[in-house]
């Protein structure tokens, strides 16, 4: 794995996870009683980006590096994966 293609793999993980990780403490304008007036009551309570993008981060190093270990130091590829669609030879 170069580190270009390294760095691709990590940054698909890195947006798949921060996707994952926005919800995570997230708080409503709703769940204060305290909707501003003109938003919406399901608006967040206030901006958490960067603490979700460093859990992100976090998250898909640790991740990537399991990916790593299991593809570099194991020595495992996709065609070690059982197969899970029958053959029709």
């Amino acid at each position: 794995m170069s580190w270009i293609s390294g760095a691709a793999i990590f940054f698909i993980i890195w947006w798949v996870v921060l996707f994952a990780v926005l919800p995570i403490g997230l708080r409503t304008q709703d769940d204060d009683n305290d909707v501003t007036l003109g938003t919406t009551p399901s608006a967040p309570r206030g901006p958490h980006v960067l603490r979700a993008m460093l859990l992100a981060t976090v998250a898909a190093a640790m991740v990537f590096g399991v990916l790593y270990v299991v593809t570099k130091q194991l020595g495992f590829s996709f065609e070690d994966l059982p197969q899970i669609v029958p053959n029709f030879d």
